[in-house]
C-alpha cells in the first residue's frame, strides 16, 4: 500500500526546475471582523422600502419606512382589519426578531385568501421590506426563515373524488 501513497517529496521531485511551487505562497484572509454586506438599500423617492409579500392565495403589497410602529392594512389600522390578536403576533414577529419594534411605520395592501393567508403575506412583505430598508438585518430575519415564501397551498380537488382526496361515500347496494 505504501507504494500507491505518494508523499509530499515525491511529488516535488516532478516538478520541473522552473516551477514555483504554489504552496509557498502565503494565503491572506480577510479580518474576521468586517462583514461583507453585498447587498445596497433600496428606496423609493418618498424614503420606503417596498416589497411583495405572499401566502397561499393571498399578496401584500407593502412599504416601510421610519415612523413610531403605526401598521396600517388596506387603509384600516391593524387593530381593526386583523381583530385576533394571534395574527396581530404574526405580522409583528419581523419587528421583535430585530429588536425594531415601534420603529417603523407599515402601509400596505392585502387581497386574496382569508385573514390567516394575509397576515402571513404581510409578515413576509414586511420581512423583505425591513431587510431591503436595513441590509445588516438581512441575516437575523433570514435565520427566522421570515424570508422564505411559504409554497403550502390548497390542494386541487380532483375528478371522480368528493374533494381533493376524499372519495364519495360507498354503497355496497
Amino acid at each position: 500500500m505504501s507504494d500507491t501513497v505518494n508523499s509530499l517529496s515525491d511529488l516535488q521531485d516532478l516538478a520541473p526546475a522552473g516551477d514555483v511551487v504554489a504552496a509557498a505562497a502565503p494565503v491572506i484572509a480577510a479580518p474576521p471582523s468586517t462583514p461583507a454586506i453585498l447587498r445596497v438599500q433600496e428606496l423609493d423617492k418618498q424614503g420606503r422600502a417596498y416589497a411583495t409579500g405572499r401566502r397561499k392565495d393571498a399578496v401584500a403589497r407593502v412599504w416601510v419606512k421610519p415612523g413610531t410602529g403605526k401598521i396600517t392594512v388596506n387603509g384600516r389600522d391593524q387593530e381593526i382589519y386583523f381583530a385576533r390578536p394571534t395574527l396581530r403576533l404574526v405580522i409583528n414577529q419581523p419587528f421583535t426578531v430585530t429588536e425594531r419594534t415601534g420603529q417603523y411605520d407599515v402601509v400596505c395592501t392585502v387581497k386574496g385568501g382569508g385573514l390567516s393567508g394575509q397576515a402571513g403575506a404581510v409578515k413576509h412583505g414586511i420581512s423583505q421590506a425591513l431587510t431591503k430598508y436595513e441590509p445588516a438585518l438581512r441575516p437575523a430575519v433570514k435565520a427566522e426563515g421570515f424570508l422564505t415564501r411559504d409554497s403550502r397551498t390548497v390542494e386541487r380537488k380532483k375528478y371522480g373524488r368528493a374533494k381533493a382526496r376524499r372519495s364519495f361515500q360507498f354503497s355496497k347496494r
